[in-house]
C-alpha cells in the first residue's frame, strides 16, 4: 500500500471538514451519513491511528445509532479531532498555506480569505483587475480596525468606487483604490510580510471552477517589488 504523503493528507481532511453531513442528517438520514464516517474514519487512522482510535472512533460509533438522538456532541468532537490533525500537519511541515476549494463551494472561498484578512494588523493590499462591489461587502467587514486598505483595480471601477464610499464613510477604515493596466494575477498581501495567490478572482470565489489559494515564498520579494512598484506608477481613483 502506497504511503500518502502528509500534503495529500492535509488536503483530504480540510475536504472532509467541508463535506461533513448537517446535524440532522445523523438522526434523520443515517445512511446518508455512512460514506462520510467511513471516509473520516479511514482519513484520521491514516493520520494518527492510536489517536483516532482513542479520540474519534468512539464518536463514529456513536454516531452510527439510529433514533431520533441528540448528536451535536459527537459531531462537534469529530471536527475538533479533524481541525487538530489538520493544525498538527501544516505545524509539523511548516510549509507553505496552499488551500484548495472545489467549484460551488463558495462560502468555503470567501471563508478562507477572511480568515487571512483578519489576520492583518497594519496593511492589506488586494491586486485584483476584478475587484467590485460585492468584494466590499463580503470581505471588508472582516478588516481589523486600523488597517489600511489598498486595491489595484481596474474593470469594474464604476461599481467598487461608489461601495468603497459608502462603506469607508462607515467603517471609518482608511482605504486607498487604484488602477493600472498590464497586470492579470490576483494578490492579497498582508503587513508586507506575506503574499498569498488567488487562482480565481476575489468577487467570483469558485462559481465555474475549482481554485486554489496559495501562499507565496520564494518568490515574495520579488512580487512584492513588482506590485508596489506598480502601485506607485498607478492611477488615483479614491479617494
Amino acid at each position: 500500500m502506497t504511503k500518502i504523503s502528509d500534503e495529500q493528507l492535509a488536503f483530504e481532511i480540510e475536504d472532509v471538514i467541508r463535506s461533513i453531513p448537517r446535524l440532522q442528517d445523523f438522526s434523520g438520514n443515517p445512511d446518508l451519513c455512512v460514506p462520510w464516517l467511513g471516509r473520516a474514519s479511514a482519513t484520521m487512522n491514516a493520520w494518527d491511528p492510536c489517536r483516532a482510535i482513542i479520540h474519534f472512533e468512539p464518536h463514529v460509533f456513536i454516531l452510527t445509532k439510529t433514533g431520533n438522538y441528540d448528536f451535536s456532541t459527537e459531531r462537534r468532537a469529530l471536527l475538533i479531532e479533524l481541525h487538530h490533525a489538520k493544525s498538527n500537519l501544516r505545524l509539523k511541515n511548516a510549509e507553505p498555506i496552499s488551500i484548495g476549494v472545489q467549484t460551488g463551494h463558495a462560502f468555503d472561498y470567501c471563508a478562507e480569505v477572511s480568515q487571512l484578512i483578519k489576520t492583518a494588523k497594519l496593511d492589506l493590499f488586494f491586486i485584483d483587475a476584478y475587484t467590485d462591489a460585492d468584494f466590499v461587502s463580503r470581505y471588508l467587514p472582516h478588516v481589523p480596525r486600523g488597517t489600511k486598505v489598498r486595491i489595484l483595480a481596474r474593470e469594474k471601477l464604476p461599481t467598487l468606487r461608489p461601495a468603497i464610499q459608502v462603506f469607508a464613510a462607515q467603517a471609518q477604515i482608511e482605504i486607498e483604490i487604484r488602477s493600472a493596466i498590464g497586470f492579470n494575477d490576483r494578490y492579497v498581501l498582508v503587513d508586507k510580510v506575506s503574499c498569498y495567490q488567488s487562482g480565481a478572482s476575489f468577487k467570483n470565489g469558485i462559481k465555474k471552477a475549482p481554485t486554489s489559494l496559495t501562499q507565496i515564498t520564494d518568490a515574495f520579494i520579488a512580487v512584492q517589488t513588482t506590485y508596489e512598484q506598480l502601485w506607485v506608477q498607478s492611477d488615483p481613483v479614491w479617494p
